[in-house]
């Protein structure tokens, strides 16, 4: 173990660090404690943290305007109620703060009901806030969403295709897909909740 005493200078520390056996060292502490190495500022820390990542409008424009131009073609002849409550809840799926941010002040300012906003993620336990066809959008959202875990089961399906037209429930696909799309851009370029790069 390294004993250390207030008048030990830095050349010390290193001699007696540089001729330590490697079982000599029972806590990590115990070479810091020899070596003053200093830390890096918090402020540098964080600074570093806050680096902005790509930007994919600049970096890839041709690939982000075709994500623009799917979505705007997704939602096309759907109402802008159910748009909303199915890019929230892909949202709260996929963990994407910026995205449901965005989407419940769109909601909002859409005239969407306070109540039906708080209970989007837990719609089934409220079911008589949504309609029949936004409970199946709902449905087919966390399937499509969730993929990887189960598939998109018959049933959830059939209930969607119950509900839809053939038109519509391709735009509500279709819509699930691009919400999915822009909740991963925003994650892998780390987009900040409460901004809209949008304006």
């Amino acid at each position: 173990m390294v004993m250390t005493t207030n008048t030990m200078t830095a050349t010390d520390a290193m001699t007696t660090t540089n001729t330590m056996n490697v079982t000599d060292v029972t806590d990590v502490t115990d070479v810091t404690d020899a070596i003053d190495i200093p830390s890096a500022p918090a402020s540098a820390t964080s600074a570093a943290a806050r680096k902005p990542r790509i930007d994919m409008a600049k970096a890839a424009p041709k690939v982000f305007r075709a994500i623009i131009g799917f979505d705007a073609a997704a939602r096309e002849g759907l109402d802008p109620a159910l748009v909303e409550l199915i890019q929230i809840r892909a949202s709260h799926l996929n963990h994407c703060a910026y995205c449901l941010h965005l989407h419940t002040n769109d909601a909002r300012k859409a005239g969407e009901d306070e109540d039906r906003l708080h209970l989007v993620a837990v719609w089934r336990e409220a079911r008589h806030f949504f309609t029949a066809k936004e409970q199946a959008a709902l449905a087919l959202t966390e399937a499509i969403t969730l993929v990887a875990d189960a598939g998109v089961p018959d049933d959830v399906y059939a209930q969607a295709a119950a509900q839809f037209d053939e038109t519509e429930l391709a735009h509500v696909i279709s819509l699930i897909l691009t919400i999915n799309t822009w909740n991963r851009v925003a994650l892998a370029t780390g987009k900040v909740a409460g901004t809209d790069e949008r304006r």
